[in-house]
Protein backbone atom coordinates (compact mmCIF):
# COMPACT_ATOMS: atom_id res chain seq x y z
CA UNK A 1 0.00 0.00 0.00
CA UNK A 2 0.83 3.74 -0.58
CA UNK A 3 -0.60 6.98 0.55
CA UNK A 4 -0.18 10.12 -1.07
CA UNK A 5 -1.12 13.88 -0.33
CA UNK A 6 -1.87 16.57 -3.07
CA UNK A 7 -2.53 19.92 -2.59
CA UNK A 8 -3.24 23.05 -5.17
CA UNK A 9 -4.36 26.46 -4.47
CA UNK A 10 -5.96 28.78 -7.60
CA UNK A 11 -6.52 32.53 -7.53
CA UNK A 12 -10.30 33.09 -8.64
CA UNK A 13 -11.15 35.75 -11.54
CA UNK A 14 -14.17 37.16 -12.26
CA UNK A 15 -16.55 35.87 -14.65
CA UNK A 16 -16.72 32.13 -15.35
CA UNK A 17 -16.52 28.94 -15.98
CA UNK A 18 -16.29 27.45 -12.61
CA UNK A 19 -14.82 23.39 -13.14
CA UNK A 20 -14.41 22.21 -9.89
CA UNK A 21 -14.42 18.32 -9.42
CA UNK A 22 -14.46 17.14 -12.79
CA UNK A 23 -18.04 19.20 -13.60
CA UNK A 24 -19.34 22.78 -14.45
CA UNK A 25 -20.55 24.81 -11.77
CA UNK A 26 -22.70 27.74 -12.74
CA UNK A 27 -21.05 30.64 -11.20
CA UNK A 28 -19.82 34.20 -11.73
CA UNK A 29 -16.53 33.60 -10.44
CA UNK A 30 -14.18 30.90 -12.14
CA UNK A 31 -10.55 29.68 -11.22
CA UNK A 32 -7.08 31.20 -12.71
CA UNK A 33 -5.77 28.37 -14.55
CA UNK A 34 -3.65 26.76 -17.48
CA UNK A 35 -5.70 23.91 -17.89
CA UNK A 36 -9.85 24.10 -16.41
CA UNK A 37 -8.42 25.51 -13.72
CA UNK A 38 -10.33 22.41 -11.42
CA UNK A 39 -7.80 22.67 -8.23
CA UNK A 40 -9.34 19.78 -7.16
CA UNK A 41 -9.08 17.13 -9.35
CA UNK A 42 -5.01 18.80 -9.51
CA UNK A 43 -4.99 18.15 -6.00
CA UNK A 44 -6.07 14.63 -6.38
CA UNK A 45 -3.89 14.34 -9.14
CA UNK A 46 -0.68 15.19 -7.26
CA UNK A 47 -1.87 12.65 -4.12
CA UNK A 48 -1.60 9.89 -7.00
CA UNK A 49 1.50 10.68 -8.53
CA UNK A 50 3.14 10.76 -5.25
CA UNK A 51 2.01 8.01 -3.80
CA UNK A 52 3.36 5.97 -6.73
CA UNK A 53 6.44 7.85 -7.09
CA UNK A 54 5.57 9.95 -9.88
CA UNK A 55 6.81 13.06 -9.48
CA UNK A 56 3.96 15.92 -9.31
CA UNK A 57 1.51 17.60 -11.93
CA UNK A 58 3.55 20.10 -13.48
CA UNK A 59 6.26 17.43 -14.51
CA UNK A 60 3.70 15.73 -16.46
CA UNK A 61 1.46 18.32 -17.72
CA UNK A 62 3.64 21.57 -17.58
CA UNK A 63 2.28 25.15 -17.87
CA UNK A 64 4.82 25.89 -20.97
CA UNK A 65 2.69 23.11 -23.22
CA UNK A 66 0.68 25.12 -25.29
CA UNK A 67 -1.46 21.88 -25.74
CA UNK A 68 -2.91 21.85 -22.87
CA UNK A 69 -3.91 25.49 -22.42
CA UNK A 70 -7.42 25.19 -21.27
CA UNK A 71 -8.01 21.20 -21.23
CA UNK A 72 -10.20 19.67 -18.98
CA UNK A 73 -8.88 18.19 -16.05
CA UNK A 74 -11.05 15.03 -15.91
CA UNK A 75 -8.12 14.34 -19.34
CA UNK A 76 -5.61 15.13 -17.11
CA UNK A 77 -6.93 12.89 -14.24
CA UNK A 78 -7.52 9.97 -16.75
CA UNK A 79 -3.84 10.22 -18.33
CA UNK A 80 -2.59 9.82 -14.32
CA UNK A 81 -4.86 6.92 -14.01
CA UNK A 82 -2.92 5.51 -17.09
CA UNK A 83 0.59 5.46 -15.53
CA UNK A 84 -1.07 4.05 -11.91
CA UNK A 85 -2.07 1.20 -13.67
CA UNK A 86 1.00 0.61 -16.19
CA UNK A 87 2.80 0.59 -12.84
CA UNK A 88 0.59 -1.86 -11.74
CA UNK A 89 -1.77 0.19 -8.83
CA UNK A 90 -5.04 0.44 -8.43
CA UNK A 91 -7.01 3.23 -6.10
CA UNK A 92 -8.31 2.16 -3.34
CA UNK A 93 -9.54 5.40 -1.51
CA UNK A 94 -9.22 8.95 -2.21
CA UNK A 95 -10.52 11.79 0.34
CA UNK A 96 -10.11 15.36 -0.18
CA UNK A 97 -10.65 19.06 1.34
CA UNK A 98 -12.27 22.07 -0.88
CA UNK A 99 -11.55 25.61 0.97
CA UNK A 100 -13.38 28.06 -0.48
CA UNK A 101 -15.98 31.00 1.06
CA UNK A 102 -18.09 30.61 -1.82
CA UNK A 103 -20.30 29.14 -3.84
CA UNK A 104 -21.95 26.19 -1.56
CA UNK A 105 -20.61 23.14 -2.81
CA UNK A 106 -22.49 20.77 -0.69
CA UNK A 107 -25.53 20.35 -3.48
CA UNK A 108 -22.67 19.74 -5.84
CA UNK A 109 -20.54 17.12 -4.46
CA UNK A 110 -22.84 14.15 -5.26
CA UNK A 111 -22.35 15.22 -8.99
CA UNK A 112 -18.41 15.44 -8.50
CA UNK A 113 -18.71 11.74 -7.00
CA UNK A 114 -20.68 10.26 -9.95
CA UNK A 115 -18.01 12.21 -12.37
CA UNK A 116 -14.57 11.34 -10.37
CA UNK A 117 -15.49 7.51 -9.23
CA UNK A 118 -15.63 6.43 -12.72
CA UNK A 119 -12.49 7.79 -13.61
CA UNK A 120 -10.31 6.79 -10.91
CA UNK A 121 -12.09 3.45 -10.89
CA UNK A 122 -13.48 3.45 -7.39
CA UNK A 123 -17.18 3.27 -6.25
CA UNK A 124 -18.51 6.64 -5.16
CA UNK A 125 -18.27 5.23 -1.02
CA UNK A 126 -14.65 5.25 -1.47
CA UNK A 127 -14.33 8.78 -2.65
CA UNK A 128 -14.40 11.43 -0.18
CA UNK A 129 -15.34 15.01 -1.21
CA UNK A 130 -15.68 17.99 2.00
CA UNK A 131 -15.75 21.49 1.63
CA UNK A 132 -14.79 23.95 4.36
CA UNK A 133 -14.34 27.72 4.66
CA UNK A 134 -11.18 29.36 5.57
CA UNK A 135 -13.40 31.22 8.30
CA UNK A 136 -12.88 34.90 6.44
CA UNK A 137 -9.19 34.83 7.22
CA UNK A 138 -6.15 35.46 4.13
CA UNK A 139 -6.21 34.97 0.49
CA UNK A 140 -9.17 32.23 0.67
CA UNK A 141 -11.45 33.64 3.26
CA UNK A 142 -11.20 37.26 1.58
CA UNK A 143 -12.55 35.17 -1.93
CA UNK A 144 -9.40 35.86 -3.82
CA UNK A 145 -8.32 31.96 -4.16
CA UNK A 146 -9.36 28.35 -3.53
CA UNK A 147 -7.37 25.58 -2.28
CA UNK A 148 -7.99 21.78 -2.24
CA UNK A 149 -6.00 18.95 -0.50
CA UNK A 150 -6.19 14.97 -1.75
CA UNK A 151 -5.24 11.99 -0.08
CA UNK A 152 -5.12 8.68 -1.64
CA UNK A 153 -4.44 5.10 -0.90
CA UNK A 154 -3.06 2.74 -3.81
CA UNK A 155 -2.39 -0.93 -3.69
CA UNK A 156 0.12 -2.13 -5.30
CA UNK A 157 -0.06 -5.39 -7.29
Amino acid sequence: MRVGIGYDLHRIKEGGPLYLGGIEITFDFGLVGHSDGDCLIHAIIDALLGAAAEGDIGQHFPPSDKKLKGIRSTVLLQKVMEIIKKKGMKVVYVDSVIVTEKPKLSPHIPRMKKTLAPILEISEDRLGIKAKTNERLGEIGRFKAMACWAVCLLQEG
